[in-house]
């Protein structure tokens, strides 16, 4: 899996795909956050992103607290799949007569 350098930070796959993403539609950068939810005697770590028009998207699933950058990753797969999916017009159209 590669990775890039951020401001210093380094950000997966997903994460640098989603910023060029971003960065090519003249988005503001993706923001994410980082959330916990105790379990037990535990801590399950996940992510959300926020990306300009489409609100927070949340991770699908709950880490452990050495893999958090896997929720950010999984947040951001989500919110370029999100994104692509708002950028595809239909390239056809059937019109039904009852």
């Amino acid at each position: 899996m590669a990775s890039q350098q951020t401001n210093g930070q380094t950000t997966g796959y997903w994460q640098g795909r989603l910023q060029d993403h971003c960065r090519a539609a003249q988005l503001r950068p993706p923001v994410f956050n980082i959330v916990s939810d105790r379990r037990g005697g535990r801590t399950a770590w996940s992510s959300s992103v926020c990306v300009e028009g489409q609100g927070y998207i949340a991770a699908r699933y709950w880490y452990d607290g050495e893999h958090v950058h896997q929720a950010k990753e999984d947040a951001a797969e989500l919110a370029l799949q999100r994104l692509s999916q708002a950028n595809q017009t239909p390239t056809t159209q059937t019109y039904y007569t009852a």
